[in-house]
């Protein structure tokens, strides 16, 4: 007896440890109440029909969640009713929200943006249709209304986030910015068809029925949309079909200004001492005459700050720095340097860069940054720490108002740069291949604000980022985002290195 009591608590403590030694992808959290959400709906599907009952779905009985599809207007795939939500209480520390179409046939219409509801899955099957993951074999019946005017989640993603992750935005409402129609539209063009929209990280398709109320309403060359993407195809013809909900999910924004020049690369930690020696590279989109047309050039190094930026890129002391570029002459697709008067690629005993290709260098170590701005400074380009910037502006009379004509943030993920006040104050942005002033309709114009959060990581010791990207130089805007590259540098490198090879490049476009 005794002996058989003991090999019972060994099991005990077996079975024990085993339970809480499993990985987080073999749990799965259901409600007392028989709930479960997309999340833990999406994991349990491998890819087969799935018939929805207790046993197949950790006894789970139906789902609730926030309805996000839209039939006043005519644009939702006939039938469907799609429905978001989020983890109930516990489970991974991580993001849920995840969405699903129920396909319920023509009750799908009586709900609207907002309604909380309750679907029993009873009867249903998990399947693709079409390429769209959904929840067919259920009667309108199954679908309860609980409540209206509920709040939406609204995701924020890019092309290549969506197809790389579809199970974690398809079926959900996202807004896709800085998007532009490609072709450019014709005059007269309207949303009625597909469409192609680019963000510069991929394309979507944008599906607008011939009866939906805005069909026939005529395009504009470029935006943020929001709608609902679903995933169509598999491997290499997968794709996305994207349908706003109506003509208010879009929001006209310009796309980026038209900009002389676009930043191409930077340096932070040249080889021995770094003060002097760090630099900026830039690359002209058309003939610049810096004497007729001149402009300013700011750094932002926010290591231990402790407060905000009240006057954005003009704070100056330890926090931001000005050159002015008031003279010298580059040709189109030429790079230019901007930074310290060492005029070296890796610091003090390396190759020198031609002086004609420096239009400001400053012994930033004993001289203030123009206008005032920028007290004397061994470290212009943080190399550890908070997140740093560097900010391109038209002309030199630059205000905490000016928007950049071009600017990039990099390193670490802490830093005090934005505050909503009032006042409102930080860093203004501009609508670049990696912001943008807008979310939607929402207004964002500072970094660390909204979606705003994006940086370049630091690049690897004693490297140059190279900025990779193609910048269309006729129309603005980027064809291909910017994606940093590390280039080790030695004492002898050459200019070669870091003006040739996956460099942002431009194209008549």
């Amino acid at each position: 007896m005794k002996t058989t009591f003991k090999y019972f608590l060994i099991l005990t403590v077996i079975v024990g440890i085993y339970s809480g030694c499993k990985r987080d992808d073999d749990y799965f959290n259901v409600t007392t109440s028989g709930f479960i959400s997309n999340f833990d709906l999406k994991r349990i599907y491998k890819g087969q029909d799935l018939v929805l009952n207790p046993e197949a779905i950790a006894g789970a009985t139906g789902i609730k969640g926030i309805v996000i599809s839209d039939y006043r207007s005519g644009n939702a795939p006939a039938g469907m009713l799609v429905v978001q939500n989020s983890r109930f209480n516990g489970g991974p520390t991580i993001d849920s929200l995840r969405g699903m179409s129920f396909n319920i046939g023509t009750t799908a219409s009586s709900f609207i943006p907002g309604d909380s509801v309750h679907i029993a899955l009873a009867g249903g099957t998990l399947k693709r249709v079409n390429g769209i993951l959904q929840i067919t074999g259920l009667q309108g019946s199954a679908v309860t209304k609980m409540a209206s005017g509920r709040t939406i989640k609204l995701q924020a993603a890019n092309t290549a986030q969506i197809l790389a992750s579809p199970g974690q935005f398809e079926s959900t409402l996202v807004a896709i910015n800085n998007s532009a129609f490609d072709p450019e539209p014709v005059v007269g063009a309207t949303y009625s068809g597909d469409k192609i929209i680019s963000d510069g990280f991929g394309v979507a398709t944008l599906r607008t029925e011939a009866t939906a109320t805005f069909a026939n309403t005529a395009v504009q060359p470029s935006g943020n949309f929001t709608g609902i993407p679903y995933i169509t195809g598999t491997g290499a013809t997968k794709k996305i079909e994207y349908r706003m909900r109506s003509i208010n999910d879009f929001f006209y924004v310009p796309q980026p200004k038209l900009s002389a020049a676009v930043i191409s690369g930077f340096h932070v930690d040249p080889n021995s001492a770094d003060g002097n020696y760090e630099y900026i590279q830039f690359l002209a989109t058309r003939d610049i005459n810096f004497a007729v047309t001149p402009f300013s050039v700011y750094t932002n190094n926010n290591a231990g700050a402790t407060t905000f930026p009240t006057l954005g890129w003009n704070t100056g002391g330890v926090r931001t720095y000005k050159f002015n570029l008031t003279s010298g002459s580059v040709k189109k697709g030429q790079f230019f340097y901007v930074g310290g008067a060492g005029q070296r690629i890796n610091g003090s005993a390396s190759t020198a860069i031609d002086p004609s290709k420096w239009i400001n260098s400053v012994d930033y170590t004993k001289v203030a940054g123009a206008d005032g701005v920028g007290a004397v400074t061994g470290n212009l380009l943080a190399n550890s720490g908070n997140v740093a910037g560097i900010a391109l502006f038209d002309g030199t009379n630059v205000t905490p108002n000016s928007i950049p004509l071009d600017v990039v943030f990099f390193g670490g993920a802490n830093g005090n740069f934005y505050t909503a006040g009032p006042p409102e104050a930080g860093y203004r942005i501009t609508i670049s291949d990696q912001y943008s002033t807008y979310a939607g309709v929402v207004p964002q114009e500072y970094y660390g604000k909204g979606t705003n959060t994006k940086r370049f990581v630091f690049p690897t010791a004693i490297s140059f980022a190279k900025l990779g990207g193609v910048y269309k130089a006729t129309k603005g805007g980027w064809d291909a985002v910017r994606t940093l590259i590390s280039v080790p540098l030695t004492n002898t490198s050459t200019l070669a290195e870091i003006e040739t090879g996956g460099v942002t490049t431009i194209i008549d476009k």
